[in-house]
């Protein structure tokens, strides 16, 4: 069963959060900013008003050819390479975490990290632009010191939701996670 709550992202825009529990020691998280068509439109324009002047001046059809296939391209890349439509996150109990973000183009970048190395999940805040930021993140265990944190790795990173948002997906997360702390460790005897 799936639900969608609206949120704002930490610079006010809104973003949508998709929860979805496949089962007790299951669960999905999926953040969805709005498409901003504004800055997929400002930038092609720009670029063809600067190219019909430098045709006014050179009287040459090359340069306007030239500036409309490379706004073309730089669209493609950008909606291939850097445009983000959805990232999600996928906790489960026994196994660990997927954490995928979706291009817009359909490309789909996935990460598996193991329930094992997984340390604790936890809402870091951060100095940006003269204000505080929160994010989430897994930190992960230190192999050589079980005390220790060897790696962070931040989620949402290109969503950027605001604390009320985040403490639903930390809460979700802290649920499973003391799911298996809790859980009798079977021990192979019987």
């Amino acid at each position: 069963m799936a639900e969608e709550r609206r949120f704002r992202s930490a610079s006010g825009a809104p973003i949508a959060l998709r929860r979805r529990q496949h089962s007790a020691s299951c669960r999905e998280r999926g953040a969805r900013p709005r498409l901003q068509l504004r800055s997929l439109s400002a930038a092609p324009p720009r670029v063809w008003l600067a190219a019909y002047g430098l045709f006014a001046l050179s009287e040459n059809s090359m340069v306007l050819s030239a500036a409309i296939v490379i706004t073309l391209i730089g669209l493609i890349i950008y909606l291939h390479f850097v445009k983000i439509d959805q990232e999600s996150l996928l906790v489960i109990g026994s196994l660990g975490i997927q954490v995928t973000s979706s291009y817009a183009s359909g490309k789909e970048s996935t990460t598996f990290i193991e329930m094992g190395r997984v340390k604790d999940v936890v809402i870091n805040e951060a100095i940006h632009m003269q204000k505080v930021i929160y994010y989430l993140c897994i930190l992960l265990q230190d192999p050589e010191d079980p005390q220790g944190v060897s790696e962070v790795v931040p989620l949402f990173q290109s969503s950027k939701p605001r604390l009320d948002c985040l403490i639903e997906v930390y809460k979700s997360c802290q649920e499973i996670l003391e799911q298996r702390k809790t859980a009798p460790q079977s021990s192979g005897i019987k």
